[in-house]
């Protein structure tokens, strides 16, 4: 997945799994010329944070493998999704061997002295209801919008037109297109500043730039228009404080140039202190010091 949609869903499923699992992106499986888009660990002291996340929290519960579509994946998408998901459990099996210090053959994985290691749930998300699929792997609903395959392939299918419209879905829904995506973008700019949902979304619907170019029905949609200000704000926020962190690195500079000028040593523990220091007062007032500075005590401790 290259586009900037797909990279959104995985960037956004691992940083929202990351505040209760051990997230990846990307996960390499051997033996195979596929990669998990993202795999999920969950973390049994978070297990309260995990119950407030909603419907991502509940998918999240056991080790999972998740698969975002742009589009209602097919019976052939969904097959190599299987295969990812078969191999990566044989790798997990051949880790904990490894870590056990077996060498039992491969094939030899039901001996009653080898590791036992969970089977990886497969959770599969698209936009629209995947017919074929659902017929194919006997898959019955679980509640609105997810289905599960029969028991052995452990495979949960999300159906993002199917969600109710809830805060337990919408980070979800973030993860769809058209009227999906400004429904959900609506819901997320109503919610509090402070919203768990907004400090993971946020920053990387800026950064893939989504939503500013979902095209509204109607020029005077007031969610829309919502939206469009909303972004706007956070990206003028954004450049805002990029610009602030750059003066103050430029300022800090300013002070080792003038500390070396003069010959004053400066210990690394110092160096990062000054580099860390973001308070343009504090900046202005240690280079002038260090203009005129016998020392390095002289710049960066208050005069008694």
């Amino acid at each position: 997945m290259h586009n900037r949609s797909d990279q959104f869903s995985k960037n956004l499923l691992r940083d929202g799994l990351s505040l209760v699992s051990a997230a990846e992106t990307e996960v390499e499986v051997l033996a195979a010329t596929q990669k998990i888009d993202v795999y999920s660990v969950p973390d049994p002291a978070r297990h309260a944070e995990r119950a407030g996340m909603g419907l991502l929290g509940e998918l999240s519960a056991e080790p999972s493998l998740f698969e975002p579509f742009h589009r209602t994946p097919s019976l052939r998408l969904i097959r190599q999704c299987l295969r990812k998901q078969l191999t990566w459990h044989h790798e997990l099996e051949r880790r904990a061997r490894s870590a056990a210090g077996s060498i039992a053959p491969d094939e030899d994985v039901d001996a009653p002295s080898q590791p036992g290691v969970d089977f990886p749930a497969l959770v599969v998300i698209g936009p629209g209801r995947p017919e074929t699929v659902l017929d194919a792997y006997r898959c019955e609903p679980a509640q609105p919008g997810v289905y599960h395959a029969v028991p052995g392939l452990a495979m949960r299918v999300v159906v993002l037109a199917e969600l109710p419209r809830t805060r337990a879905t919408l980070l979800l829904r973030l993860l769809g297109s058209g009227r999906l995506l400004r429904e959900a973008l609506g819901d997320l700019a109503a919610l509090p500043d402070d919203a768990w949902e907004k400090s993971i979304a946020k920053p990387l619907l800026v950064h893939f730039r989504l939503g500013r170019q979902e095209p509204a029905i109607d020029e005077e949609d007031d969610v829309s228009a919502e939206i469009r200000a909303w972004f706007e704000d956070y990206e003028r926020n954004l450049r805002a404080e990029e610009r602030k962190e750059g003066r103050a690195e430029e300022a800090a500079r300013a002070v080792l140039i003038a500390l070396r000028a003069r010959g004053i040593a400066v210990p690394d523990v110092a160096r990062e202190r000054i580099l860390a220091e973001k308070n343009p007062e504090t900046l202005e007032r240690w280079l002038e010091r260090a203009v005129v500075a016998a020392s390095l005590a002289e710049v960066l401790d208050d005069p008694s």
